[in-house]
């Protein structure tokens, strides 16, 4: 298929021919700008290559080198078959002896909140129980909630707490939607984090509808188990972040 010819009517060519900037840097450029304006926001997918061909007045591949030059410098993801999406900000979660997940988020000058997609007592399975230290079968209280910086997605996790050892848990929890808040209520005024481990893999299709993200892309999944003062296990829990989004850190 033969490609359009470039165009060198100024009034409906938006890149300048005769600056001796090449027109793939100068297409680069003016997306560049978007993005930095927010004309183009975090996550967006940005207009086809036959769209900015025709935007720009342009071919394919001048479009083409642009698009590979923003992806190379990070600005622009390019995904096979689904088009080219402005990179979304990517949170450093540095794990600490206490994370908080608000901290964590106002630390990026965004604003968290939460959606709690389920909040019960349910009978622990072996992972789980062997985590917290109690029998197969014990009680633990489940809380499985959607985090979010500034509306955004950014973590997906299922907190599970002994409902013996926390007796009134699952009732402070409906009460106030802060962990460290509902714990305090049942007499723990401070947890640590005990051991966290780190791996990745793909997201199953309700995690990734739920983090808004390409079930192409993986998701880091760690297992936290938190401990009060006396060292006594108070939770374990497994949370999904999406890898567009956030990167864990570890710090001595």
């Amino acid at each position: 298929m033969n490609l359009p010819a470039e165009i060198d009517d100024p009034s409906t060519c938006p890149v300048n021919r005769r600056d001796g900037v090449t027109l793939w840097r100068q297409i680069a450029s003016r997306l560049q700008g978007d993005i930095a304006s927010g004309a183009l926001k975090p996550g967006g997918r940005l207009p086809t290559e036959a769209e900015l061909s025709a935007q720009f007045g342009v071919n394919r591949h001048t479009v083409r080198r642009a698009l590979e030059e923003l992806s190379r410098s990070g600005l622009v993801r390019v995904e096979q078959g689904r088009g080219s999406f402005v990179a979304e900000d990517v949170l450093d979660y540095t794990v600490e002896p206490r994370t908080r997940f608000a901290e964590w988020i106002r630390k990026h000058n965004k604003e968290p909140s939460g959606i709690v997609r389920q909040l019960r007592e349910i009978p622990a399975d072996r992972r789980v129980a062997d985590a917290l230290g109690v029998r197969s079968g014990s009680r633990v209280v489940l809380l499985e909630r959607l985090g979010l910086a500034d509306d955004r997605p950014v973590s997906l996790t299922r907190h599970h707490f002994p409902a013996t050892r926390l007796k009134g848990l699952l009732a402070a929890l409906q009460a106030t939607p802060r962990i460290t808040d509902a714990l305090r209520v049942v007499g723990v005024d401070d947890y640590m984090r005990l051991q966290t481990r780190v791996t990745a893999r793909m997201p199953t299709p309700t995690e990734a509808e739920l983090l808004r993200m390409p079930r192409t892309r993986p998701v880091l999944v760690t297992e936290n188990i938190n401990v009060d003062r006396d060292g006594t296990v108070i939770e374990f829990a497994i949370g999904c972040y999406p890898t567009p989004r956030v990167q864990i850190v570890f710090e001595p």
